[in-house]
């Protein structure tokens, strides 16, 4: 995390010698107080349970993007953001999003829940027997609480949801996983909680029905989010969205109007851009599981006229990150943690769902930029193309 200063000598240099690149290695030093090192690698013997038939390393280019200043509740300050990716233009793109939004004030950010389920479903002879099982489960929460804890020294379940249908009765059990991710952590405590469930009321259980969405976009994570839910808000000045971005307000009203109506045509999920090359680039950088940006790649980004400018949104309901287990073992992801100010501390996973929330909301004011001032192929000929 870089230190808070004045406006200038903000962007990062650009170019493609490997002088670039060091020269932009030492620009990070100088404006966040972190020194880079290139390539640590994990022996194989430290890469238990994180992949299997392990024969070496697949490097992927990794840029740096910012700067982005966040008020969130546990991401505050000037930050500097790495990413993986293999698409020209995206690390210019969001760093060009994130350069409008600090200067126009910086992203506000609301972390709303941390919440991650495993749903199992429980089967029935008849109806009558799903009924009393219902009220069963209601009477022994607690019980089943201390046993779903057992499990984990990190994460705690919350609750129990309950959804019957046909003769199945849906087990949604909703814990906040602390700094993992979780995925593994609510597998087990959904295990033993059902092992116990069945061994005080004899019936059986298969462990995933797939109401919880993993790795599925779905309307319940949406609604009920899976993961860190977050929502990201900026205030773009008049005069920063026609010198940095080339537009101006009425330049998005249209795409603000034609939106909403054509992307429900299609029937996505949610109405945004391009949220998962922000996800996906940011979480091969700190280690997350990026088959989850099929889950979390679901939001709803929103623009809005205000006095000398426009506010951007964007809400992310579902986003599955961590800061410690999986691929955050690994010392590059480590070392890019590390530089975020997220390798450890009690809130570190809702500080990073925060940075990703709100370097996604960059990405979506560059790209609506570009589409709305005609430049949207022209940049990617020059960028994306040798």
């Amino acid at each position: 995390m870089a230190k808070q200063e004045n406006n200038n000598n903000l962007k990062i240099p650009s170019g493609y010698s490997s002088s670039d690149s060091q020269r932009r290695v030492d620009w990070i030093k100088e404006k966040a107080g972190f020194t880079y090192q290139d390539s640590p690698v994990n022996e194989p013997e430290d890469l238990k349970g994180i992949i299997e038939n392990h024969i070496g390393y697949m490097k992927i280019p990794m840029a740096v993007a910012g700067p982005l200043t966040l008020a969130g509740q546990y991401a505050q300050g000037e930050f500097y953001v790495p990413i993986c990716t293999l698409e020209g233009t995206l690390a210019i793109s969001m760093s060009r999003g994130m350069y409008a939004s600090s200067v126009s004030g910086g992203i506000q950010l609301l972390h709303i829940k941390q919440e991650l389920s495993r749903s199992p479903v429980f089967i029935f002879e008849n109806l009558n027997d799903s009924s009393v099982f219902m009220e069963w489960i209601n009477e022994h929460t607690d019980e089943i609480k201390k046993v779903a804890d057992s499990t984990t020294r990190y994460g705690k379940l919350l609750r129990i949801d309950l959804y019957p249908v046909q003769n199945y009765v849906v087990l949604d059990l909703i814990l906040d996983t602390g700094n993992a991710a979780g995925q593994n952590m609510v597998t087990l405590a959904a295990k033993v909680a059902c092992d116990y469930i069945k061994e005080q009321t004899g019936h059986e259980f298969v462990l995933e029905s797939g109401f919880n969405s993993d790795k599925k976009a779905s309307a319940r994570s949406m609604i009920m989010g899976r993961g860190h839910s977050v929502v990201a808000e900026t205030t773009l000045s008049n005069s920063v969205m026609k010198r940095v971005l080339g537009i101006q307000p009425k330049d998005v009203e249209q795409m603000q109007q034609l939106g909403p109506t054509i992307t429900t045509m299609a029937g996505t999920s949610g109405c945004h851009l391009h949220v998962s090359n922000a996800l996906t680039a940011i979480y091969l950088a700190t280690g997350q599981d990026t088959a989850c940006v099929a889950e979390n790649s679901i939001g709803h980004f929103q623009t809005e006229p205000v006095d000398h400018g426009m506010k951007c949104r964007l809400t992310l309901p579902s986003l599955t990150v961590g800061t410690v287990g999986g691929g955050t073992r690994l010392l590059p992801q480590q070392q890019n943690l590390e530089m975020l100010g997220c390798q450890n501390g009690e809130f570190s996973s809702r500080k990073l769902a925060e940075i990703i929330s709100a370097s996604a909301l960059a990405l979506e004011i560059s790209l609506m930029s570009a589409i709305a001032s005609d430049t949207f192929a022209m940049s990617h000929m020059k960028y994306g193309r040798k």
